[in-house]
């Protein structure tokens, strides 16, 4: 495949391209969500890659779509690139937002990017959108190319972040911003307390880090952006509390989201001998019970807003 074009779409009707990049090979400090084009899977995304965990994104985005993208809205006409936009389950809630915005969405996985395209396509048929298959850390974009850059649930499954950040701000002009938002598996706390399933949620932490990645990535958000050379760095927490006030948050992030992501990793977490398979079930029914009637589930987003000098 060739590159088509080195700058974003500026048309002024709605879009639907793509412009392809020559094939890449996943590797662990790849966009860590997805596999590449040519089917192989990079190890860094440790919930894999089936038609649940797509769902699962889905689930994630549409539940926490208020929380996440208040306060987020470009101007018609802005360039705004989504780097590693996956399934496209956060790409829909920004066109909602912004839907007069010039969109380009790049990632890895031509799959992903397929998916992409047929949920915008029913969520946002009139969308400018341009999609992009390549790699983040390699865009072909001439440096400044964007106003701004989105970055959602990616840094996290990277093993340089500060350098897949570096690589971004490269192709976002002087005075544009960037907006990332990362969750942090540390910021899990629930009622009823069990030690068994605060052992499962560790799991899943111990295997993203053996991954290359980093389930603990959003605490680090201002020292990330500031030593990739952003400034004016504002980030704020974006917490998340369901009880049994809020049956929609029980049963669309605790249940749908948090819960079944740690459930995807069972049979990883066994293989590596973290845990046993009865042990990890016990601590996995315990979670889920934090999604029944009498249980509570905290969990802690973070949101940074940051400028390129």
């Amino acid at each position: 495949m060739t590159t088509t074009s080195s700058t974003p779409a500026t048309a002024t009707t709605p879009t639907d391209r793509t412009e392809p990049i020559g094939p890449t090979t996943a590797r662990p400090d790849s966009i860590g969500r997805h596999a590449d084009g040519t089917g192989a899977v990079d190890p860094a995304y440790v919930h894999g890659y089936s038609p649940a965990e797509a769902r699962r994104l889905g689930d994630q985005a549409d539940s926490l779509a208020e929380l996440l993208h208040t306060g987020t809205a470009y101007p018609p006409g802005s360039r705004v690139l989504e780097a590693g936009c996956g399934v496209g389950a956060q790409t829909v809630h920004l066109l909602a937002t912004s839907p007069d915005a010039l969109l380009t969405a790049t990632d890895l996985s031509a799959d992903s990017l397929a998916e992409a395209r047929a949920r915008v396509a029913a969520a946002a048929p009139g969308a400018h959108v341009t999609w992009h298959h390549g790699d983040l850390h390699h865009l072909p974009f001439a440096d400044g190319s964007f106003d701004h850059l989105f970055v959602c649930f990616v840094l996290e499954h990277l093993a340089d972040p500060a350098a897949a950040l570096a690589a971004l701000r490269r192709v976002l002009r002087p005075g544009g911003t960037v907006t990332v938002i990362e969750g942090d598996h540390g910021s899990a706390f629930f009622h009823p307390r069990s030690a068994a399933a605060d052992a499962v949620v560790g799991h899943l932490v111990r295997l993203q880090a053996d991954a290359g990645g980093d389930g603990l990535l959003g605490r680090q958000l201002h020292p990330l952006l500031t030593g990739a050379g952003f400034r004016d760095v504002m980030v704020a927490p974006r917490t998340v509390y369901a009880d049994g006030g809020r049956p929609e948050l029980m049963e669309g992030f605790t249940r749908r989201t948090f819960v079944a992501m740690v459930e995807s990793v069972r049979d990883e977490a066994v293989a590596a001998g973290l845990t046993t398979g009865e042990a990890f079930d016990r601590g996995a029914a315990d979670l889920r019970r934090t999604a029944e009637p009498g249980g509570t589930f905290h969990y802690t987003f973070f949101k940074a807003v940051a400028v390129n000098p």
